[in-house]
């Protein structure tokens, strides 16, 4: 980060900027939707997440779209410590573990 630029922490994001994370393109071989999940949980607080969820099941997407390892996203985020929100909020939207 530039030393100009100053850290935001805890700012509210917008729906659009909540909505552009429906727009990624994955890399060859990984499944569109796995790849939006991801990305959403990595770049989002637990509560923007569980907004970006309902968008994102809204849209018809898959919740339960398998990586490369055959491993849905609630299978991953069930193995990191301190992400039991996120877990949560997966499992209220229809996630389910392989």
């Amino acid at each position: 980060m530039k030393k100009d630029k100053a850290k935001v922490l805890n700012e509210e994001l917008s729906d659009e900027q909540i909505r552009g994370f429906l727009a990624s393109n994955p890399p060859v071989h990984v499944h569109a939707d796995y790849h939006c999940l991801v990305r959403a949980y990595r770049g989002l607080t637990a509560d923007d997440f569980q907004r970006f969820l309902a968008v994102f099941t809204a849209a018809g997407r898959d919740i339960n779209a398998l990586n490369e390892h055959g491993e849905t996203l609630l299978d991953v985020v069930s193995t990191h410590e301190s992400c039991a929100d996120y877990a949560a909020a997966l499992e209220q939207v229809g996630g389910r573990r392989s």
